[in-house]
């Protein structure tokens, strides 16, 4: 009876590390490309450190990708779609993991 209880949780666990894998896979965008246009276009004005605040108000991915449209336009940077969901990916591996 322990035994298979074990091993439901061990099947638990190893589905929702699937998953998990699985939505973490599907966000587009290359992070290693995100880090250079993230140094090339955002730390003109801020460092990493407003990423790892504790009181950041970025607390989802939609509210990342927002915020990226908002320092976008204030800093007239055009950057395309590809771009921002580059940048998006690797803010979200490095820093805020919303997957």
């Amino acid at each position: 009876m322990k035994s298979s209880l074990s091993l439901k949780r061990i099947l638990a666990t190893a589905s929702l590390i699937l998953l998990a894998s699985a939505v973490i896979a599907a966000l587009p965008g290359s992070s290693a490309e995100g880090k250079r246009l993230l140094e090339a276009n955002c730390f003109g004005c801020h460092d990493a450190s407003v990423y790892m605040r504790s009181n950041r108000s970025v607390r989802s991915l939609d509210a990342l990708k927002q915020q990226l449209d908002t320092c976008g336009h204030a800093s007239a940077n055009q950057l395309s779609a590809a771009d921002k969901d580059n940048i998006i990916r690797y803010l979200n591996d490095q820093y805020y993991r919303f997957h």
